[in-house]
């Protein structure tokens, strides 16, 4: 349990410390999520969680997201104590915890059994203007990752930069494609589309980031909120590049197995994102809790922690270097 409360929750902690006093406060964040994430990847394994203690932290995360978002906006906005340069740094430090933090743990959330933590888990990516991606994750992505059918999962050759644009508008179509036919075959549906919801969330948050920070904290808010969906997509990218499932004579593909998503074991990273990089094992049994999640032999792994990996991906000749052989070893380039 401790070490996934410290992975998790210290760039938290350095973040509000950063954004209410200043200092030394934002450069400790912003170190908090990168250099020391790197060096704690290089030592020692991570304990066990329980999936008790583990639903305990998703939801102090969830907590930890709903107030540090609108700290930071405020900060970023202007805050009269903060110096432009930590106003930037609280920027830089924010953004990669949305992205790498907040993401996987809304992702677990939307996953849990308990209907509250679902909502909770869809507020948060509510939060980040990104709500479609619940129902395009769920509806589209675990039942045709792996295949050309999911906007989210890249084949082989294509860079990242052309992956972003295209699983960008890809992904919010197909989720409402989705849910609409999902609608469609319930007689009598009642409710709103969820697509009203994600889109009436989106323009609440907008409302609000304007009152906290003014114009300033409303584009602090659109930015962090595009950072923290392109780290998103990029963990897709990254966890799905060039695996592909093989189409039967019938047109059917095959069931989704460990071969056919990337891994990345490295344990403080993996602590810090909640087990987000043993990506294998989620696609095969979903309703596992993040603690449970393994990795075996027979599951492709990647040569760097998926933070590193994702930062070599911004770059995709070095990317294609890296991967491509890795890929057609694997027999589903």
């Amino acid at each position: 349990m401790l070490w996934y409360v410290i992975a998790s929750l210290t760039p938290a902690m350095l973040i509000a410390a950063a954004a209410l006093w200043g200092g030394v406060w934002p450069v400790l964040a912003l170190l908090s999520i990168t250099v020391h994430v790197a060096f704690m990847d290089r030592l020692g394994r991570a304990v066990p969680l329980s999936e008790r203690s583990g639903r305990a932290l998703t939801l102090a995360l969830a907590v930890a997201h709903l107030l540090l978002l609108p700290l930071g906006v405020w900060a970023i906005g202007g805050a009269a104590h903060l110096e432009v340069w930590d106003r930037a740094l609280i920027f830089a430090a924010l953004g990669l915890f949305l992205g790498q933090i907040s993401n996987s743990n809304a992702h677990e959330l939307i996953h849990a059994p308990r209907r509250l933590h679902r909502r909770i888990g869809t507020a948060i990516y509510i939060s980040l203007l990104h709500g479609h991606h619940v129902s395009a994750h769920l509806r589209v992505h675990h039942p045709a990752a792996a295949t050309p059918a999911d906007p989210n999962s890249a084949p082989k050759g294509m860079g990242f930069w052309h992956f972003l644009l295209s699983a960008s508008w890809g992904e919010f179509r197909a989720g409402w494609r989705a849910d609409t036919a999902q609608r469609a075959r319930k007689v009598g549906a009642r409710g709103l589309h969820p697509y009203v919801v994600y889109l009436g969330g989106a323009a609440l948050a907008l409302l609000t980031a304007l009152l906290l920070g003014g114009v300033p904290g409303l584009l602090g808010y659109l930015g962090l909120a595009a950072y923290a969906q392109m780290q998103l997509l990029l963990s897709d990218y990254v966890q799905h590049y060039g695996l592909r499932r093989q189409q039967r004579a019938d047109g059917r593909f095959e069931p989704i197995g460990p071969q056919h998503s990337w891994n990345a074991p490295k344990w403080y990273s993996a602590a810090m994102m909640l087990n987000a990089p043993r990506h294998s094992d989620h696609h095969m049994r979903p309703a596992r809790a993040f603690p449970a999640l393994e990795v075996t032999e027979e599951m492709p792994k990647l040569p760097y922690s998926l933070p590193i990996m994702a930062v070599i991906a911004l770059a995709p000749p070095i990317w294609r270097r890296v991967m491509d052989a890795r890929v057609a070893r694997w027999g589903r380039g």
